[in-house]
């Protein structure tokens, strides 16, 4: 017969193999190639800094001055990204990163351009999902972006869906979209609340449902229209799955509607007037 202490150290070899076959997601570098506009590198940073990304790599980066457009532009990230990027090579880059580029050309026409396979964000956030490895999201010049000899050295392509007559996005507002749709894998708690919904206990809904079928009745409509009616109401709570708050506010308010209408058929009966008026 086990022990206790076996048992436990059963659970606990159990938790542990499990934490192990967990994938190691690591949070990847933002690296920005040669950017010519001081403000929007403190925009990268600050949403950098929105969507939980600390590490900011920048490739012959223009002076970034502390009372400049960039730590303007940065927000709170003027404390800490801005601050602490770090200036790297591209081929150092290349060589300690998997590398993912991003552009708004991606060469469909292969008469005249280098072809790169591209993902989405959504695409690449769900790739990197499984990826345990040093990542980089490396966003090119403004205007230029990175070039073809650049792009051919880099593992990944991300591509934003945009208009096809004006495909191409401001640098900030760019790493913006991207950084948002990987929010997944680098941020852990929003201010968000939480968007569980508990549905009411079904007994509740079924008894909303009667007073509803009570008050169809009550209206005087004709059954085919009163069971229509019905259908339409259960579909429609079936897809908003009600909180036990909100259906027995609502089953307060037909209650008293079918008592008010039930008042008023008394009312008609005894002074002989029609339970509806004349249209």
């Amino acid at each position: 017969m086990s022990g206790g202490n076996e048992d436990a150290a059963d659970d606990a070899g159990s938790a542990e193999r499990d934490e192990c076959s967990r994938p190691t997601r690591r949070k990847p570098v933002v690296v920005v190639v040669e950017p010519e506009t001081p403000g929007n590198v403190g925009t990268i940073a600050r949403a950098m800094k929105n969507f939980g990304l600390t590490d900011l790599k920048l490739v012959d980066p223009p002076e970034l001055k502390e009372d400049g457009e960039a730590y303007g532009f940065a927000g709170h990230a003027r404390e800490d990204v801005l601050p602490n990027a770090d200036r790297v090579t591209f081929d150092e880059v290349v060589a300690n990163y998997h590398t993912v580029g991003t552009t708004a050309i991606t060469g469909e026409d292969d008469q005249s351009h280098e072809r790169y396979p591209f993902k989405t964000p959504v695409e690449l956030r769900e790739s990197l999902t499984t990826v345990d490895a040093p990542t980089a999201i490396v966003f090119g010049r403004e205007g230029r972006g990175l070039n073809n000899e650049e792009l051919s050295r880099l593992d990944e392509v991300c591509s934003i869906p945009a208009d096809d007559d004006y495909p191409v996005l401001n640098l900030g507002q760019a790493a913006t979209i991207i950084l948002y749709e990987l929010r997944d894998l680098t941020v852990g708690e929003t201010q968000l609340p939480d968007t569980a919904v508990t549905r009411a206990p079904e007994g509740d809904v079924e008894r909303f449902h009667e007073f509803f079928g009570d008050f169809l009745e009550a209206t005087g409509q004709r059954e085919h229209v009163r069971e229509k009616n019905a259908l339409l109401m259960r579909r429609l709570l079936g897809r908003a799955h009600p909180t036990e708050r909100e259906i027995h506010s609502l089953l307060g308010t037909f209650r008293k509607a079918n008592t008010k209408l039930e008042h008023a058929d008394h009312l008609a009966a005894k002074y002989d007037e029609p339970v509806y008026p004349s249209e």
